[in-house]
């Protein structure tokens, strides 16, 4: 199979990525971009997602993958006022979208894709997700969400840099990020305070000319 990227400029609009089947050279134009193999991107539920994501908060080894803050419990009402704040900054700063990423055959909150720190004029940003219960862990949800979550950035925001930080001892997060073909390019030695032992924080990033070639290879 082979792919080709068309910019924004060639379709007045937004980009597309193409892909022919060199079977019988029919185009496949990628218009849903939101819906996977087993997962879906959505919006926030307040109601419902806060319980769910108030779980997580209670699990020190999820939150010190996701995150880079000390990890504390939150409550389901602390949570649904961090979904206040994040949705306010992303009304007004224009540079970031959240995504929930939910299970598609039971729609449950399974975890959730932040793309952030967006440099519009250079076509830079930062992304990070998580998949949050262990019982959601080590399935193919993460590989999915990454990989919708690349389509989205590269073909419908037409970025050109994406670059993901992730904790040296992240070897699962590590591991994803270089299937999908990303390189480390800084290393923060010693970075990171945890348990009593220090560690580096790395940053991997990814182009859009090697994700396309990556598609079509």
């Amino acid at each position: 199979m082979a792919v080709f990227f068309i910019p924004a400029s060639a379709m007045g609009k937004k980009p597309v990525a193409v892909f022919i089947s060199e079977e019988n050279d029919m185009f496949d134009i990628q218009t849903q971009l939101f819906e996977g193999k087993d997962i879906r991107f959505g919006p926030i539920d307040h109601e419902k997602d806060a319980e769910i994501e108030s779980k997580w908060t209670h699990d020190s080894d999820f939150m010190r993958m996701y995150d880079f803050e000390p990890a504390r419990p939150m409550s389901v009402a602390m949570v649904k006022k961090k979904y206040e704040k994040l949705e306010k900054e992303i009304e007004e700063e224009k540079n970031m979208y959240y995504f929930t990423i939910r299970a598609r055959e039971d729609d449950r909150l399974i975890g959730k894709a932040l793309v952030h720190r967006i440099e519009w004029s250079n076509g830079n940003a930062w992304i990070r997700l998580g998949i949050g219960s262990k019982d959601d862990q080590r399935k193919g949800y993460g590989s999915q969400a990454l990989q919708m979550l690349l389509r989205f950035m590269f073909a419908e925001l037409n970025l050109y840099r994406v670059a993901a930080p992730v904790q040296e001892y992240n070897e699962a997060g590590i591991a994803l990020l270089k299937k999908f073909g990303f390189t480390e390019e800084v290393r923060r030695r010693q970075a990171l305070d945890r348990d009593g032992r220090r560690w580096d924080l790395l940053v991997f990033g990814l182009l859009q000319d090697e994700w396309v070639n990556q598609a079509g290879a």
